[in-house]
């Protein structure tokens, strides 16, 4: 079983960066497609980005689409989400995750595997 931990969440401004990390335990990271999702206040959790086993294949929500990165260092057992030009409407709690299978548009219901959250609040 994986245990996953976020770090990296903050308040930032509008226009500015932050670099979320994922610290996974139990197995190791290679073995495992890994996401990130997010749930702003009164909303449903979403999809942000997703990320294949060696790192190959990326996706991307159309809302974060060329401002959020995402990446992971199988030595380091961590995956990362690097976010530029955030916006107010980024403020969430931001949640990583994993499957053992790849799942390019993931639903919350393909994943076994989450971390607790870290909450990214963009201020305008």
């Amino acid at each position: 079983q994986v245990q996953l931990v976020e770090s990296g969440g903050g308040l930032v401004q509008t226009g500015g960066s932050l670099r979320l990390s994922c610290l996974a335990s139990g197995r190791t990271l290679s073995s495992l497609a890994m996401y990130w999702f997010r749930q702003a206040p009164g909303k449903e959790r979403e999809f942000v980005a997703a990320i294949n086993r060696h790192g190959s294949s990326t996706n991307y929500a159309d809302s974060v689409k060329g401002r959020f990165t995402i990446s992971r260092d199988n030595a380091e057992n961590t995956a990362y989400v690097q976010m530029n030009s955030l916006k107010p409407e980024d403020t969430a709690v931001y949640y990583c995750a994993a499957s053992n299978y790849y799942h390019y548009y993931p639903d919350i219901s393909d994943i076994p595997s989450w971390g607790k959250g870290t909450l990214v609040t963009v201020s305008s």
